[in-house]
């Protein structure tokens, strides 16, 4: 269920999502056409704006995440396996926050 929600959210990120808004609406529009009012375009406007900023944050976490690889890349006493720490899952992640908190490192004492 973990990897189904960070599939899922990762698709939102994707122009494809738009897509299957835009072929909701046209649906929408063909087959119920008496309920598609004002009320019908102000959802889906929420929705693409929804999208619009998953899309942006995606954006930035992923320029965030490949400036940290960088970083940890070009530190010599860097851990090169936490470039890979975003591909976790998110429990996976605080697990390993906690750790490093409590013995001064993610992997330990070094």
């Amino acid at each position: 269920m973990q990897r189904l929600m960070t599939s899922l959210g990762t698709f939102t990120s994707r122009p494809s999502a738009f897509f299957v808004v835009l072929g909701f609406a046209i649906v929408w529009f063909v087959l119920d056409r008496a309920s598609f009012d004002l009320h019908a375009v102000a959802t889906l406007a929420v929705w693409l704006m929804t999208l619009l900023i998953q899309r942006a944050e995606h954006r930035d976490s992923q320029a965030m995440h490949a400036k940290l690889d960088e970083l940890l890349h070009a530190q010599v006493g860097a851990s090169n396996q936490l470039t890979l720490v975003d591909e976790k899952q998110p429990e996976e992640i605080e697990q390993l926050r906690s750790a490093a908190r409590a013995n001064d490192g993610p992997l330990g004492k070094r």
